[in-house]
């Protein structure tokens, strides 16, 4: 009579295995779990792959501590941002599985399957449109992967600001993956991401973990290890040479600004001149400093990346073409070198322009080198360089350097 259980219905002990295996199928059917129930805490890399920098493997590791402290506790918004295959996903599942075993009804779904399963619902009886919306917005844990790729109509920007507001204003937990900033995602909907009070955000440096890297650590598509002796500390300022004052000027400020940027890449960085100005020994002299620091940035001629964006169109390609556009759009530091050396077919201006364009939106560290003239720019991507506000020019006029003295 006086045990604590008296009167009340509870599994037996032999049965409450198989009750609780049930528990988690139902809760993995609900959460579209299933197939990714492989993805685990255990199984994942916190460092990540063998050859990345010191500084990606650390953002890589914080977003693992971060999103197991999630995962146990469930309280606030986690907010896990970075590029195509850097782990955001495998560390969102291994969260909703956690979640799962520990009996806690979690609802893991892409965005653009959580939109088409709403669309279905209206013509659902079984499960009308007004019961799965609830079901979403009012689930215990919720986990939205793949933030920003939906087609981002009106309706669909409602429906994901009441899901995202209702949560908010009830302080449930919620998981959201994204590989876009901030400032590209719906206004209503970024500033609830961005409170310090309730939201934890992480930036994922770390490549994609399906990418290969050479053997120096560095992106597949990036020439930077044929560049790796030049360094700000061989830079000539040809100190010795006859040059115009002026001409000497213009490469020293060129040079310090290109040391100030090495150190905290912010906006772009555009090099103007002729052909053995120096132009691409800066821009690999920032690029191997950045590699130095543990962050080996992008460093591609415009021909050549052009060329990679071609070869994903051949059907034995290991990667499509909307995944290497990625990976270039949205690398932390790009470096272009020779804007302008292409050949411009509308496809290549089509192409230039758009990654441009995003780069620019984004406003994300770009460091451009250019023979042409401003004129000679293609006047939707001259008018970006122009934004004083984002962009640097500097125009290096010196002679072409020879290794010897100038001859007047």
């Amino acid at each position: 009579m006086g045990h604590p259980e008296f009167g009340k219905i509870f599994p037996c002990k032999c049965r409450r295995g198989q009750f609780k295996r049930k528990v988690r199928q139902d809760l993995y059917k609900m959460s579209d779990l299933e197939e990714l129930s492989h993805l685990t805490f255990e199984n994942f890399k916190p460092r990540g792959q063998i050859g990345i920098g010191p500084a990606q493997a650390d953002s890589l590791e914080q977003a693992f501590n971060h999103a197991r402290r999630f995962a146990r506790q469930q309280k606030g918004w986690l907010l896990l941002q970075g590029r195509y295959g850097c782990g955001k996903t495998h560390l969102a599942a291994a969260a909703a599985n956690f979640a799962v075993d520990m009996g806690v009804p979690t609802l893991f779904i892409t965005v653009p399957d959580l939109l088409d399963s709403l669309r279905f619902s209206y013509n659902d009886p079984k499960a009308p449109f007004e019961k799965r919306f609830k079901e979403i917005r009012s689930s215990p844990l919720l986990v939205m992967d793949d933030f920003g790729t939906e087609n981002a109509t009106s309706w669909a920007q409602e429906k994901l600001f009441q899901i995202l507001n209702h949560r908010y204003i009830n302080e449930l937990p919620l998981l959201v993956t994204t590989n876009l900033a901030l400032d590209q995602i719906e206004g209503r909907i970024s500033s609830r991401l961005q409170d310090p009070e309730l939201v934890t955000s992480v930036k994922i440096l770390a490549p994609d973990f399906r990418r290969p890297m050479d053997d120096t650590g560095h992106p597949a598509l990036s020439s930077l290890a044929l560049l790796g002796e030049r360094t700000f500390g061989n830079f000539n300022l040809r100190k010795n040479e006859n040059l115009e004052a002026d001409e000497r000027k213009r490469l020293e400020r060129a040079f310090h600004a290109a040391r100030e940027f090495s150190e905290n890449p912010q906006g772009w960085l555009v090099f103007m001149g002729k052909y053995a100005s120096g132009k691409t020994h800066l821009a690999a002299s920032i690029a191997n400093y950045r590699a130095g620091k543990g962050v080996p940035p992008l460093f591609v001629m415009v021909p050549d990346l052009l060329d990679h964006l071609r070869a994903t169109f051949n059907p034995d390609s290991a990667v499509s073409y909307d995944r290497r556009f990625d990976q270039v759009k949205t690398t932390p530091l790009l470096v272009l070198d020779d804007l302008g050396t292409q050949s411009m077919t509308p496809w290549v201006k089509e192409k230039l322009y758009q990654l441009f364009n995003y780069r620019y939106n984004a406003e994300l560290p770009t460091v451009i080198t250019t023979s042409d003239k401003l004129s000679e720019i293609d006047p939707r991507i001259r008018s970006r360089m122009l934004d004083q506000r984002i962009c640097r020019i500097h125009a290096l006029t010196v002679p072409p350097y020879r290794g010897g003295k100038r001859r007047r």
